[in-house]
């Protein structure tokens, strides 16, 4: 299987249900905002000991910025003291004779210090660079308050002059941002910890999660600003343990449900604006979290009409799932993709193995509690479904010589496949357990890149009983973001490789990314 394919499907045909996405519409939440001001200035010096090889140097209060006044060429960091989503707005002025040629200003936005000092054109990845926040502006008539109408996602603003003229230069003050979200802070309860570690770890959690609470479920305030199925997933369940807005869950749901394609399938992820639009990529992965992220709004909520509602859609996801299964055991082939994780060298048979019995018990519970003819004849189809998987599984991807699941005509040995074999509980609870810690042992070479993958080797282990052990990686990991300067957590974290990116080039990672908040729902869910 190739790792990235042409995911595309341009010969899909979205079938719209008007009635499900009138439901989502109407669960649209209402946004907050609060004006933040600057902090102070800084400077980016270079460190290699530090993360991308920079650090930031406090320079100067916030005052220090009304105290100065630039010329062409000059230039000013600010920082506004945390993580930000919002809306810029500042005052320029003229110093000294009458402005008699426009200013030419470019500002660049930042989450992390290398944004500051490493210039986006030396960016050269795969993905497109317009995701690199940078604005210039030319300002004709001065002095002028400047309201920036794009949101950005930022901690740290360069303010650079590039052109006024000999005869003037300009004063910046009131930088404010405009934060916006839709989480209610208030509903979150206190954590109550006596490990700061893991206090500090949930906090910055729920900071991740709240910027990521727009209009729907985002995945990254910075790139990509989309519903992305198996991001929602996660942020549900971090949300039902702070948050609590039941409601935007709900309304995710319904957008999905409300356009699959003329095979019932949901996409990956959906594009919100100008209009709703199903993305043309479909992930096998990502599909059957549909039945996963229901079963646990169901669980979370008790909310049986929508559980209804939805039913169809996460039936029929289960249904195409099961289509590329023979035997009990989903084929290694191009006929599909699962995400998983972005390890270029992931073999993703044994690890989609994993989902799949791990969805299916959960479908079998929305099955139970749908009822009737229908809910019946689909638990006792898929009672059989998992029976056929967990055997296939062990008969086939066993490698009892050493120990591990294997995956792939090559019969690799990765994380991603344990973790997810354990997950989904395919082994009795000690010979899960002796898994999960031989795995913590021997350590096999195609390991994790992603928050997102961590995230299930930490639940696998609380799963297993193994909570010292989740523990210790929990703090490691999540732990290590915050040492290397995290006030979110970031959507690739790769401790042995910290440069780390699919794209090309770690300027276009996400640092404030969804399916990293995770470690919130995982302390206080496991009561740690």
């Amino acid at each position: 299987m190739s790792t990235y394919p042409n995911m595309q499907n341009q010969q899909t045909n979205i079938v719209r249900s008007e009635p499900l996405i009138a439901r989502a519409e109407a669960l649209k939440p209402r946004l907050s905002s609060r004006e933040v001001g600057m902090r102070g200035l800084i400077e980016v010096q270079a460190d290699p000991q530090a993360l991308h090889g920079w650090r930031t140097k406090r320079i100067a209060g916030a005052e220090g910025l009304n105290e100065r006044s630039f010329g062409k060429g000059d230039s000013a960091i600010v920082d506004f003291g945390d993580h930000r989503v919002g809306y810029l707005s500042l005052n320029v002025s003229p110093v000294g004779s009458p402005p008699d040629a426009p200013l030419k200003l470019k500002l660049t936005f930042g989450e992390m210090p290398v944004e500051m000092a490493e210039p986006f054109s030396s960016y050269d990845g795969w993905i497109s660079s317009s995701w690199l926040q940078e604005e210039t502006l030319f300002v004709d008539v001065l002095p002028a308050r400047l309201e920036l109408p794009r949101r950005y996602s930022f901690r740290y603003l360069k303010l650079e002059v590039l052109d006024t003229s000999q005869k003037y230069k300009v004063r910046f003050d009131s930088l404010r941002v405009r934060t916006v979200t839709s989480a209610d802070a208030s509903a979150v309860r206190p954590l109550e910890s006596d490990d700061p570690m893991l206090a500090e770890i949930d906090r910055v959690s729920i900071r991740t999660l709240e910027d990521c609470m727009q209009d729907v479920f985002e995945d990254g305030p910075k790139r990509d600003r989309r519903l992305w199925l198996g991001d929602l997933r996660l942020q549900a369940l971090a949300n039902y343990e702070t948050f609590r807005s039941s409601d935007l869950v709900k309304r995710c749901l319904y957008l999905f449900a409300g356009l699959p394609d003329e095979q019932g399938r949901v996409s990956a992820n959906l594009f919100i604006e100008p209009k709703l639009i199903a993305d043309d990529t479909y992930l096998y992965d990502y599909s059957l979290f549909f039945a996963a992220s229901l079963f646990d709004y169901w669980e979370a909520t008790g909310d049986r009409v929508a559980l209804l509602e939805l039913w169809p859609t996460a039936r029929r996801q289960v249904e195409s799932a099961l289509e590329h299964v023979t035997d009990g055991l989903v084929k290694d082939s191009d006929s599909w993709w699962s995400f998983i994780d972005w390890n270029p060298d992931l073999n993703k048979q044994a690890p989609t193995q994993g989902v799949l019995i791990y969805v299916l018990k959960r479908a079998l519970k929305l099955a139970e509690a749908v009822g009737g003819e229908e809910g019946a004849t689909c638990a006792e189809t898929w009672t059989e479904a998992v029976r056929q998987a967990e055997k296939a599984a062990v008969e086939q991807l066993w490698d009892a010589e050493q120990g591990f699941f294997v995956s792939g005509e090559a019969r690799q040995v990765s994380w991603a496949s344990q973790v997810w074999l354990a997950l989904a509980e395919t082994l009795p609870q000690e010979e899960n357990r002796a898994l999960l810690l031989r795995l913590l042992e021997k350590k096999p070479i195609v390991g994790m890149t992603t928050p997102y993958m961590v995230h299930h080797l930490v639940e696998a282990l609380l799963v297993a009983g193994l909570r010292e052990e989740a523990v210790r990686q929990l703090k490691t990991y999540w732990g290590g973001m915050i040492e290397d300067g995290a006030d979110t957590f970031w959507e690739l974290y790769d401790p042995q490789d910290k440069n780390f990116s699919p794209y090309g080039s770690h300027l276009i990672n996400s640092y404030c990314h969804a399916w990293s908040c995770t470690p919130t729902y995982l302390i206080r869910r496991y009561g740690l």
